[in-house]
């Protein structure tokens, strides 16, 4: 099952409540400690209602990884997708909303670091990781397409997906460390510092990126 399957089908107001109330009990006490009772009460609904909605804890816990991962990747998508006008500044939108509240976040890595534990070993994380990563991917890949098209550079499916792996390392590694917000620079720096850096990767024309950095 894909993650945009997983993930995008209409969930009501509760459901939605019910994985926030589990991201949260996962924050505070682990994917072992979050209970189903713990879930229920910080959400203020009855352990019956859980399971009206996910057939087991395990399957409530999936869905909430699921959940992150679509919060992570949907908020810069939609910024790139409203803000729109040309092809540099869908990509450098993209580029900077991964980079900018609230994808940066402490809670977010954190979340998603105790997630990762299980990926390697349990198919049904391992899907959703998969899933989600190759969505990431097809879009940074058509984003770069795009831009490197309008600059009149090759832009060949082959090598925008090699230029979307590398350019999503540079993303992941900048969103990990930027969160964990260690005091050593200023994370609104962050932004232009991937912009800068993607044009070179991209070999974009310089300032084509970072003139259309969006504010933090």
């Amino acid at each position: 099952m894909s993650r945009k399957t997983f993930q995008r089908l209409p969930e009501d107001a509760r459901r939605l409540e019910l994985l926030e109330a589990t991201l949260a009990c996962i924050g505070e006490d682990g994917l072992n400690g979050a209970s189903a009772r713990k879930i229920a009460e910080r959400a203020g609904v009855t352990a019956g209602l859980i399971r009206h909605y996910f057939g087991s804890k395990e399957e409530m816990l999936r869905a909430a990884y699921a959940h992150l991962m679509t919060q992570l990747t949907g908020q810069a998508e939609a910024v790139a997708q409203t803000r729109a006008l040309t092809p540099a500044q869908s990509l450098a939108g993209f580029i900077s909303a991964n980079l900018m509240r609230p994808n940066l976040s402490a809670r977010k890595v954190s979340l998603w670091s105790t997630f990762i534990g299980r990926v390697e070993h349990e198919p049904g994380y391992s899907q959703i990781h998969r899933a989600s990563y190759q969505e990431f991917l097809d879009l940074l890949a058509t984003l770069i397409r795009d831009a490197r098209h309008a600059c009149e550079l090759p832009h060949d499916a082959p090598l925008c997906h090699d230029l979307a792996i590398a350019l999503n390392g540079l993303i992941d590694g900048l969103w990990i460390e930027g969160s964990l917000d260690h005091g050593i620079y200023d994370p609104e720096r962050l932004p232009l510092i991937a912009l800068q850096a993607a044009e070179g990767l991209l070999h974009l024309p310089k300032d084509s990126l970072t003139q259309h950095q969006i504010a933090s």
